[in-house]
């Protein structure tokens, strides 16, 4: 279970860093090397929340992750982007030196963005791991 979770928390990361990354530098004017450094950053961070939070939901709203509604993804995913929120807003502020309303905003582009991604991640996830432990089971 741990070395799923931890599995699932790298994989959720790095393809997020894969997609922001190039994009951050598409959308601004100068690509911006701070930038990209506080996304790592809000990405390792990310990957400690993640484990902890999810563990967390896990054993508050069950085990059975194919059985989860639209409703609880979604749920789980403000839930998750509201807590990392809370922790970065400050740091976000210091490291790229804006007011907290301006990253209060970056921020809001990035949970609109996590939003989307996270519950569609965590869905084929889920079925993936699903087939693969499936499948794994019939070779035995």
């Amino acid at each position: 279970m741990i070395k799923s979770r931890i599995f699932h928390a790298v994989l959720f990361e790095c393809i997020a860093l894969l997609i922001l990354i190039p994009a951050s530098y598409l959308m601004t004017d100068e690509g911006s090397m701070t930038l990209s450094m506080v996304m790592v950053g809000l990405s390792l961070f990310a990957v400690i929340w993640n484990y902890i939070y999810n563990l967390i939901f896990d054993w508050k709203f069950g085990y059975d992750r194919l059985s989860r509604t639209l409703y609880l993804r979604i749920f789980h995913s403000c839930c998750f982007e509201i807590g990392l929120i809370v922790f970065t807003l400050p740091v976000v502020a210091f490291v790229l030196s804006i007011s907290l309303m301006s990253a209060f905003l970056l921020e809001a582009a990035f949970f609109a963005f996590f939003f989307v991604y996270a519950i569609v991640f965590n869905w084929v996830y889920d079925i993936v791991k699903a087939k693969y432990i499936r499948s794994r089971d019939l070779r035995t």
